[in-house]
C-alpha cells in the first residue's frame, strides 16, 4: 500500500534535466520557425523596406546627394540583415510567449499574475522606444547633422553604417523604455523601495544623462533625447511601484491574520518546556499481594488438564492473531481517509484556497502516520514559500 496519492506525488516530484532541454528545444524552434515564415513573407520587399528606415535620413541629404555602398556584397547583405531583424521585430510577441510558456509551469501563482502583465508592457514598451527614435530622435538627429556637415564636404552616408547606426539607436531606445519594469521588478523582489528611489532621484538623473552618452552617438541632442524619457519613465515606475508595494502589504497582512485564526482554531500541541507524561503507571497486574502462600492451592495438573489448558492458550493466541489483522485492515482504511484528505488539500490549492488548505493540512498533522505528515509539513513548506 502508497502512503502518498498520486496528485501529491505529482506536485512534489521534479521532471528531470532533460525533459527540460527538451521543452526548451521545442520552444526555441518554434520561435525561430515564425521568425524564418516572416522573413520568407518579408523578402521580397527587402529593398523597399530599407527604403523606408533610410527615410530620415534620406530627408536632410543635400540635393543631389545620395547614400553609397563601399563594400561589393553590400546592396545585397544590408537590405538582407535589415530585413532578418525586421523579421525578430515583428515576431517579439511570439517569442515572448514561447518563453513564458517555458518558464510558467515553474512559477507560483502571484508570480504569474505579476509576469503576465510585465511581459505584455515591456514588449510594448520597446515598441514604443522604437517608435520615439524614428519619428522624434532621426529627423532631429540626422538634421542637426546635414546642418554642421562642413563646407565643400559632401555628405554621402554608407548603407552599412547608416543601418548599424540605425540598429543601434533602436536598441538603445528600446531598451531605455524599460525602465518601468526594471523598477517594479526591484521593488517586488524586495531589493529597494519606492522611497529609497526617490530619495536616490539626483544620482538616477546623472546616471541616465551617462547612459545616454554612452549608447548614443557622440551629439548632445540624442543623447538629450534619451536621457529626458528615461527620467520620465523612472518616475512612471516609481508610482506603478508604490501601488504595487501597497497591495502586497495589505496582501501580507490578510494572511498573516488568517494564519493566526486557523492556529487559534488548530488544537494545542505540547512547547518544548511542557511537562512529560507520567512514565510509569499503576497497574493492578504488578500489585504485591502481602497475604501468607498457601501451599495447597499448588497442586500438580493431570496431564488432561495440561492438554486442555494448552489447548486454551492455543485458542487465545488465535483469537490475538484474528484481531489483529482486524486492527491492521482498519489502519489502511484509515490511511485511505488521510491520503482523501491530502488529495482535498492539492484541490484547494488548485482552486486557491490556501487558508482551508492550511486549516487541513495541521487536522492532518495530527492524524497521520510519520510519511503522511512529512508530506502535509512539505505542502505547507511549498504555502510559505508561495507568500
Amino acid at each position: 500500500m502508497t502512503t502518498e496519492n498520486d496528485g501529491v506525488r505529482d506536485a512534489l516530484s521534479e521532471q528531470p534535466f532533460v525533459t527540460h532541454l527538451l521543452e526548451l528545444r521545442d520552444r526555441l524552434l518554434r520561435a525561430v520557425i515564425a521568425v524564418g515564415v516572416i522573413f520568407a513573407s518579408l523578402f521580397y520587399f527587402n529593398n523597399d523596406i530599407y527604403v523606408m528606415v533610410a527615410g530620415p535620413l534620406m530627408a536632410h541629404l543635400p540635393e543631389g546627394s545620395s547614400m553609397i555602398a563601399t563594400e561589393v556584397a553590400s546592396p545585397f547583405l544590408t537590405p538582407f540583415k535589415l530585413t532578418l531583424m525586421a523579421s525578430m521585430f515583428l515576431g517579439m510577441p511570439f517569442i515572448l510567449y514561447q518563453v513564458w510558456s517555458f518558464i510558467a509551469p515553474g512559477l507560483y501563482k502571484h508570480e504569474k499574475r505579476l509576469m503576465i502583465p510585465l511581459v505584455a508592457s515591456s514588449a510594448f514598451l520597446f515598441y514604443l522606444g522604437v517608435a520615439f527614435a524614428y519619428f522624434v530622435v532621426f529627423p532631429l538627429v540626422f538634421a542637426f547633422m546635414a546642418g554642421t556637415t562642413p563646407e565643400g564636404v559632401v555628405m554621402a552616408t554608407d548603407i552599412a553604417k547608416y543601418l548599424d547606426f540605425v540598429l543601434s539607436l533602436f536598441f538603445a531606445f528600446g531598451l531605455a523604455f524599460e525602465v518601468p519594469i526594471a523598477t517594479i521588478i526591484l521593488v517586488s523582489m524586495g531589493m529597494t523601495t519606492p522611497d529609497k528611489l526617490v530619495e536616490k532621484r539626483p544620482y538616477i538623473i546623472v546616471g541616465a544623462f551617462c547612459l545616454g552618452m554612452l549608447l548614443t552617438p557622440p551629439d548632445v541632442i540624442s543623447q538629450t533625447l534619451l536621457a529626458l524619457p528615461m527620467w520620465i519613465l523612472f518616475e512612471i515606475g516609481v508610482f506603478f511601484s508604490r501601488i504595487i508595494k501597497r497591495d502586497k502589504d495589505r496582501r501580507e497582512e490578510a494572511d498573516d491574520s488568517d494564519e493566526s485564526e486557523s492556529e487559534a482554531a488548530s488544537p494545542e500541541k505540547p512547547g518544548p518546556g511542557a511537562p512529560a507524561a507520567a512514565a510509569f503507571v499503576t497497574d493492578p497486574a504488578f500489585e504485591v499481594d502481602d497475604s501468607p502462600l498457601d501451599l495447597d492451592r499448588f497442586t500438580p495438573l493431570t496431564e488432561e488438564e495440561l492438554d486442555a489448558e494448552l489447548d486454551a492458550i492455543e485458542a487465545e493466541e488465535d483469537e490475538e492473531e484474528v484481531s489483529d489483522l482486524g486492527e491492521s485492515d482498519g489502519e489502511e482504511l484509515y490511511d485511505d481517509v488521510i491520503d482523501e484528505k491530502l488529495r482535498r488539500v492539492q484541490a484547494l490549492r488548485d482552486e486557491g484556497e490556501e487558508v482551508k488548505a492550511r486549516g487541513l493540512l495541521y487536522e492532518i498533522l495530527g492524524e497521520a502516520n510519520e510519511e503522511q505528515a512529512k508530506v502535509a509539513r512539505n505542502i505547507l513548506d511549498q504555502l510559505d514559500e508561495d507568500y
